[in-house]
């Protein structure tokens, strides 16, 4: 099978194009390289093109055939996206709209969006499944949800099939160390705790430990990037036996809080990290943990690397990787 992977030079999508390789799959990687890194493409053939330019876009793809498309193209910065939403209506809703339009007209029927749990918004219960209800409170998960609806829509209109793949907090990184996250900036909790560990990055600031959780601080779902990768993959193999659009959410089905993590995180690196108590900030529940059981049921997915330690020690490997090179 030969797959097209936009934003596959990015964190998620690199690991998607392992795994499709690893499996005897083709991968053709589409970027525009403004986040992706040209080490992550794994020597897999490259088109480089915006999505926004619908004209580029399609006289590089029409033509093209694909089994199906994996998009992880998309804006993913929160505080950024708040600040610049024009940038992100246009980049993540208008570009997504212009590669159902390039896929449509070239008979590419299967798509698996790699959305995020921020459609959600603020909680109403601890552990989120499919049917809570999705008032997302950022631009992000705005723009999110617009490519969920456009993609149902595109469903319902056309031979089409979708599947949407709802999640936390990616983390972690191949187990050889040959590709991981690296994110300018970088917002995530275990890699700025590694950096911090090092050297390499400041101190880090916790917002709030007075939360209703056993140590105060706020209990979040972590998921390792190669389980993420794998759910992908059976995804969109329920797609070549299922049409119609559905919408999976992915975790691990337990949280770690940050004061968890920062301790895994000194476990893996034999330090301390240095780490100061702030105010909580406006917007942040106690508790963020994502329902698998439907994408486990119906998709026969199963996270292998739920232990917080795996998880990071990943993590850390890359760090020393990259600091080694």
């Amino acid at each position: 099978m030969h797959y097209l992977v936009t934003g596959g030079a990015g964190y998620i999508g690199s690991h998607l194009v392992r795994a499709l390789i690893e499996r005897g799959d083709a991968a053709t990687i589409l970027d525009n390289f403004s986040t992706g890194h040209r080490w992550a493409t794994q020597n897999q053939p490259i088109i480089e093109v915006d999505l926004q330019d619908l004209s580029a876009l399609k006289n590089a793809l029409t033509g093209k055939q694909f089994d199906g498309v994996f998009h992880f193209a998309a804006k993913s910065l929160v505080g950024e996206s708040q600040t610049a939403p024009v940038k992100y209506y246009q980049n993540n809703i208008g570009g997504t709209a212009n590669l159902i339009e390039v896929a449509l007209e070239n008979g590419w029927t299967r798509c698996v969006l790699s959305s995020t749990a921020a459609v959600y918004g603020n909680p109403i219960s601890h552990s989120i499944a499919e049917d809570h209800p999705t008032q997302p409170i950022n631009v992000y998960g705005k723009t999110k949800l617009a490519m969920e609806g456009l993609l149902r829509d595109v469903c319902t209109a056309h031979d089409f099939s979708a599947i949407c793949l709802r999640y936390f907090n990616a983390a972690g990184a191949a187990a050889d160390a040959r590709i991981g996250e690296l994110h300018e900036p970088e917002t995530h909790l275990i890699p700025n705790a590694l950096r911090a560990a090092s050297g390499a990055g400041p101190a880090l600031t916790v917002f709030g430990n007075d939360y209703p959780t056993a140590d105060g601080t706020c209990i979040r779902d972590y998921i390792h990037v190669e389980d993420l990768a794998n759910a992908h993959l059976k995804a969109m193999d329920h797609l070549r036996h299922h049409k119609g659009f559905d919408v999976f959410n992915l975790g691990n089905g337990q949280g770690f809080s940050v004061n968890e993590v920062l301790s895994a995180c000194t476990r893996a690196t034999g330090k301390a990290i240095p780490h100061q108590i702030g105010a909580r900030r406006a917007g942040d529940p106690a508790i963020l943990v994502a329902d698998a059981k439907r994408a486990c049921q119906t998709l026969g997915w199963q996270p292998q690397h739920n232990v917080l330690d795996e998880i990071v020690d990943s993590a850390w490997r890359w760090e020393c990787r990259q600091r080694a090179e």
